[in-house]
């Protein structure tokens, strides 16, 4: 099949017809951007549509590009995608893109939920309570990240550690703990959010060490960050790769 075909195909498939949103009046950009996203990029690969979905949702939420938003959440729920794991992959961005974005992105799945007939609030995934979130949260961070944490945490001038304990209790207590996605899974996500972000490689080159650690290998993690480029560019894109080629030596 040649790129045109891919990409109808594709479009079809996630989106039920090859409408986009300046086929009257850009042709020309149209077809230069579809026959590149769904054509090259979504076919390339190992990864699952509903994995492609989840990465396109979170980095769409991190550059704060919400135009045509309803249309990839609609596309994650006819690939199977359940409620909870989109709301599980909107959540995951909020420690990173800040809760305004999250919560904007949330309002937008929310929408769509509503008009597909879906009961809200989803389930509840919470798994740790104000007692033992941060424990919980620190469990995890040393899981993917070794005994550094306890070092970060001890190192910490006085005046910022209660920036570690935010970190370990609401990051990773509040979020990484949560069912609905698996630990690969929110790590993988949290790559591609820190790649959409820019400007963030040295907390990049520590996530894709965490990916290694649980179980992400680099061609996963090159496939992610191919997902990641049409929506965030080349620059970035390239950034990111040179933070997991690091990480991988």
């Amino acid at each position: 099949m040649d790129r045109e075909e891919l990409y109808e195909k594709k479009m079809k498939q996630l989106f039920g017809n090859t409408d986009s949103l300046l086929t009257d009046t850009d042709p020309e950009f149209t077809a230069i951007s579809d026959k590149f996203i769904f054509g090259e990029v979504y076919n390339h690969g190992k990864l699952t549509d509903k994995q492609r979905i989840l990465i396109t949702l979170c980095v769409l939420t991190a550059g704060g590009t919400f135009k045509g938003f309803k249309k990839y959440v609609k596309a994650g729920l006819n690939t199977g995608l359940s409620p909870e794991e989109i709301k599980e992959a909107l959540y995951q961005c909020a420690p990173y893109t800040g809760f305004p974005k999250a919560i904007k992105a949330v309002d937008k799945a929310n929408k769509v939920f509503k008009k597909y007939g879906i009961t809200l609030p989803v389930e509840n995934s919470t798994r740790t309570n104000e007692e033992n979130r941060f424990a919980e949260g620190f469990k995890v961070q040393e899981s993917i990240f070794g005994n550094r944490i306890s070092q970060m945490h001890k190192n910490a001038p006085e005046n910022q550690k209660h920036i570690q304990n935010y970190l370990s209790a609401m990051c990773f207590g509040d979020f990484y703990t949560r069912s609905g996605l698996d630990l690969k899974m929110r790590e993988l996500l949290t790559l591609c959010i820190i790649s959409a972000l820019g400007g963030c490689e040295n907390q990049l080159r520590s996530h894709a060490g965490g990916n290694l650690s649980v179980g992400n290998d680099k061609d996963i993690m090159i496939e992610a960050v191919t997902q990641c480029m049409p929506y965030i560019g080349f620059p970035r894109t390239l950034n990111a790769l040179s933070c997991i080629n690091e990480a991988a030596l």
